[in-house]
C-alpha cells in the first residue's frame, strides 16, 4: 500500500465501507436471532392453544358423560330391561359423537375397575376422563371397525428410530368414565373416541390454531397427533392430496419428548419440509408418555422475509455508498494533486535531475508548507552532490596513492611467505627428528670410536669378527647418510641447490629413507612402484618437503596400522610430458565436508597439534613449479594425494597411469 491516495480514500472510506457493515451483520444477527425467538414463541403459544383444545375435549366429555349417566331418561331405561338399555346407548353414543358406550356392572364393573384407572375413578364416585391406549385386541373386543380404522402402516422415515415392526394397530382413545348413581342400579358408565384417523379432531386443532384471526392467514401450520413416534392423525401432507399417516418423527424429538418428557420448541424436518414446530408429551392414566401432540408452521415463508429484509439492507447500504463515494473522491482531489505533484518531482530526482522542484502550487496550508520546504531540502542536496564530487576525486587520488602502497606491502607479505615456508620446513624437521634424536647422539661416535680402539687392539686378531665390525661400520654409515640427508632437507640454501632436473623416484627414496624410523615403529607395510620417468625441473628440498608431510599425515591417518602405497609413472597433462606421484593411504579418508578446505592455511584436523600450513605451503611449492597437486578419498578406504610436474624439456604423447 505505497499510494498516499489510496491511504487517503481508505482512511476516509473505512467507516463507511468496513464499520457500517459490520455494525449492520451485528444488528441483522441480533434481528435474526430475535425473530427466530418470536417464531418460537409463536410456536409454543400455537402448542398451548392445542393442548388446552385436547384437555377441553376430555373435559367435556367427562361432563357430558356425567350429564347422561345422571339423567332420568337412564333410571327409567335401566329398569327396561338389558334390550333397552343397549339401544339407548347406541343412540346416545351417536349423539354424543363417541365411538363407544357401554355401562359396566358387577363382575365386569370389578374386573374393568381393576384394569383401568379412570374406571377406578369412577367407580369411586368421581367422573374421569384421560388418554388411554387400547392394544389391537382390546379394539376388537369393543368394535371390529375400531380396529381396523386404528391399524396404520408405518412408513419409512428418514432419521426416524429403528423398529421391528411394520403396523401400528394400537388406537389412542379418550376413555371418559362417568359413575352411575340411580337407585338400585348402581354401575359405572364409560365412553372413548378413538382419535386414531380422527381427521375431525386433528382439523379443529388446526382451524383453532392457525385460523383464527386474518393476521395469522399466511401461515401454512399443520397439526399432528403422535402414538409413540407414529403420526396417527394428521393434516401434514405426504402428497398433494395424501396425509402422512404412518410416517414417523425423527430420533432426536422422540428421545428428547418421550425419553426426557421435555417440550420441544425448535425448526424441525416434518415429513418433507422444515417447520417451526412444537412437540408436547401426552400421557395416559398409567401416566406414562404414550405419544405426542404437535404444532407447527411452514419456516419457507419467514425465511424469504428474512432473505428479503437481507437484500433490502444490502441494497440500502451500496446506495448509500454510491452516493457519498464520488462525494469523497471530489473533496480528496485538493489533496491528491500536490502530492502526485511531489512524487514526480522525486522520481525526476531519483532519475538523476537534481534540479527538478516543485514551484508554486497555490497553497499556503501544510501541503503547500511541504512543498515549499521539499524545493529548500533538494538546493541542499543539488550543493552537496557538488561536494561529494569534488571529495569523489580528492578520494580517487588517495586511492591510487594507496594501492602503490599496497603493492609495496604486497611484495613484503610475499617475502614473509617464503619465510614461512621455511619456518614450516623446519617445523617438519623437528617432527623427525623427535624420533630419530636418539640415533644422532653422542652414541655413534663412541661406537665408532670403540670400533676402531678393537680393530687396532686386536690386529689379525680381528680376523674372525670382521663381518661383525664391517656389518657396524656401514650401519654407522647409515646412521651419517641419514644425518646427512636430514641436514639437506634443513638447509637446501647450503646442501643443495635451487631448481634443477630431479628424479623424482631418488628424491622419494630419500625421504623414505628420512621417514623409515617413524614407519617401522608401526605396522606400516609400504608398497612402492617406481616407473621410468622423465625428469623435472623443482628444487629438490622442496620436493622433498611435500612428500615428506603427506607421508607423516599418511602414518597419523592410519593410527599405527595400514598399508601406504606409493607409485610414480609418466603421465602427461594438457598436451605437456611429465612425472606423476601418487601416495595412497588406508586411513579413514578426509570428511567430505573438510575435503574442499584441505588446502586452505591454518586448516587441520588435528586440534592442538601443528600449524595447519603444511599442505597449504605444499600446494605452494608444487604450484610455483608449475605442476598440480589434487586429493580424494579412494572407494575403498583411505586418502590419496595426486602430485603431476612438468617435463619442461619434452611435449610428447599423454601416458596413461599404471593400475
Amino acid at each position: 500500500m505505497k499510494s498516499v491516495r489510496l491511504r487517503l480514500l481508505i482512511l476516509a472510506l473505512l467507516p463507511l465501507s468496513v464499520l457500517m457493515p459490520l455494525l449492520m451483520v451485528v444488528a441483522m444477527a441480533r434481528w435474526n436471532a430475535d425473530y427466530d425467538k418470536v417464531l418460537i414463541a409463536n410456536v409454543e403459544s400455537d402448542l398451548r392453544i392445542a393442548e388446552q383444545y385436547l384437555g377441553q375435549l376430555q373435559g367435556n366429555s367427562a361432563r357430558t358423560l356425567q350429564g347422561l349417566a345422571d339423567s332420568a331418561r337412564l333410571a327409567t331405561v335401566l329398569s327396561s330391561g338389558a334390550l333397552q338399555v343397549d339401544r339407548f346407548l347406541t343412540t346416545q353414543k351417536s349423539a354424543l359423537q363417541l365411538d363407544f358406550l357401554y355401562l359396566l356392572q358387577g363382575d365386569a364393573l370389578t374386573a374393568a375397575k381393576a384394569k383401568w384407572p379412570v374406571i377406578h375413578e369412577a367407580a369411586a364416585g368421581r367422573m374421569a376422563s384421560e388418554i388411554d391406549i387400547f392394544s389391537a385386541a382390546e379394539l376388537m373386543d369393543v368394535s371390529p371397525a375400531l380396529a381396523a380404522q386404528a391399524s396404520i402402516d408405518l412408513i419409512e422415515t428418514e432419521a426416524a428410530a429403528p423398529t421391528d415392526h411394520d403396523v401400528e394397530d394400537r388406537g389412542m382413545v379418550v376413555h371418559t368414565a362417568a359413575p352411575v348413581r340411580v337407585s338400585g342400579a348402581d354401575g359405572v358408565l364409560v365412553g372413548g373416541l378413538l382419535l386414531n384417523r380422527n381427521l375431525d379432531f386433528i382439523d379443529t386443532i388446526n382451524a383453532l390454531v392457525y385460523l383464527h384471526g386474518q393476521s395469522d392467514v399466511s401461515r401454512q401450520g399443520t397439526a399432528t397427533l403422535f402414538l409413540d413416534d407414529t403420526r396417527i392423525s394428521t393434516n401434514v401432507r405426504l402428497f398433494e392430496d395424501v396425509r402422512a399417516l404412518g410416517t414417523r418423527v425423527s430420533a432426536a424429538v422422540r428421545g428428547a419428548v418421550l425419553g426426557d418428557g421435555e417440550t420441544w420448541l425448535d425448526r424441525a424436518f416434518v415429513v418433507n419440509d422444515w417447520y417451526i414446530s412444537g412437540y408436547m408429551p401426552l400421557t395416559d392414566s398409567f401416566g406414562k408418555r404414550v405419544g405426542m401432540l404437535y404444532v407447527g408452521f411452514l419456516e419457507a415463508p419467514y425465511q424469504t422475509a428474512k432473505r428479503a429484509a437481507y437484500w433490502t439492507v444490502a441494497g440500502a447500504f451500496v446506495l448509500v455508498i454510491a452516493l457519498t463515494a464520488p462525494l469523497f473522491l471530489w473533496l480528496a482531489k485538493g489533496i491528491f494533486a500536490p502530492l502526485e505533484r511531489m512524487t514526480r518531482t522525486m522520481a525526476r530526482v531519483k532519475r538523476g535531475d537534481l534540479t527538478a522542484r516543485n514551484g508554486t502550487i497555490g497553497r499556503s496550508d501544510e501541503i503547500g508548507q511541504v512543498a515549499s520546504h521539499l524545493d529548500t531540502l533538494l538546493d541542499q542536496v543539488q550543493e552537496r552532490d557538488k561536494r561529494l564530487r569534488n571529495w569523489a576525486d580528492e578520494l580517487n587520488a588517495r586511492v591510487e596513492e594507496r594501492t602503490r602502497e599496497l603493492k609495496v606491502a604486497n611484495t613484503k607479505l610475499e617475502e614473509t611467505f617464503r619465510q614461512l615456508v621455511m619456518s614450516e620446513k623446519l617445523a617438519s624437521i623437528g617432527e623427525i627428528t623427535a624420533g630419530v634424536a636418539h640415533e644422532i647422539n653422542n652414541p655413534v661416535a663412541v661406537i665408532q670410536g670403540n670400533v676402531d680402539v678393537m680393530r687396532m687392539t686386536l690386529g689379525e686378531a680381528a680376523d674372525p669378527v670382521q663381518t661383525e665390525l664391517d656389518l657396524i661400520d656401514n650401519q654407522v654409515m647409515r646412521i651419517g647418510a641419514i644425518v646427512g640427508k636430514l641436514l639437506q632437507f634443513a638447509r637446501p640454501s647450503d646442501f643443495g641447490t635451487f631448481a634443477e632436473h630431479v628424479d623424482v623416484a631418488a628424491v622419494v627414496r630419500d625421504c623414505l629413507v628420512l621417514v623409515d624410523h617413524v614407519i617401522s615403529k608401526q605396522e606400516i607395510r609400504v608398497l612402492t612402484q617406481f616407473d621410468d620417468t622423465p625428469c623435472v625441473c623443482i628444487d629438490p628440498g622442496e620436493l622433498q618437503q611435500v612428500v615428506i608431510n603427506i607421508i607423516i599425515n599418511a602414518t597419523q591417518a592410519m593410527d599405527g596400522r595400514g598399508t601406504l602405497a606409493i607409485s610414480i609413472w609418466a603421465a602427461s597433462r594438457e598436451g605437456q610430458n611429465g612425472t606423476a606421484l601418487r601416495i595412497a593411504d588406508t586411513g579413514p579418508g578426509i570428511p567430505s565436508e573438510r575435503i574442499d578446505h584441505i588446502f586452505d592455511p591454518f586448516f587441520t584436523t588435528k586440534q592442538g597439534e601443528g600449524t595447519g600450513l603444511g599442505l597449504s605451503i605444499s600446494q605452494t611449492l608444487i604450484q610455483r613449479a608449475g605442476g598440480r597437486i589434487t586429493v580424494r578419498n579412494r572407494k575403498a578406504r583411505g586418502a590419496e594425494f595426486l602430485i603431476w610436474l612438468p617435463d619442461p624439456s619434452s611435449s610428447a604423447a599423454e601416458l596413461t597411469a599404471p593400475h
